[in-house]
């Protein structure tokens, strides 16, 4: 198991790398600001789709990746 401050550090350059400086600060204040269950939200991600729709939109990411 990843410690505290790893998992910080891993997900700031994660944040960092994918939306740069700014964008990465905008959703760090996004989430502090506002009320926010990651865990809810994660289950309505994908939420109606169903496993094909799932899988070809993960196909699609990994191409553009």
């Amino acid at each position: 198991m990843t410690t505290e401050a790893v998992l910080r550090r891993e997900g700031m350059e994660a944040l960092l790398d994918r939306l740069g400086r700014v964008d990465a600060e905008r959703f760090i204040t996004s989430i502090i600001r506002e009320p926010f269950d990651y865990t809810e939200w994660q289950r309505k991600l994908f939420d109606g789709l169903s496993v094909e729709e799932l899988s070809a939109k993960a196909q699609a990411y990994y191409e553009n990746q």
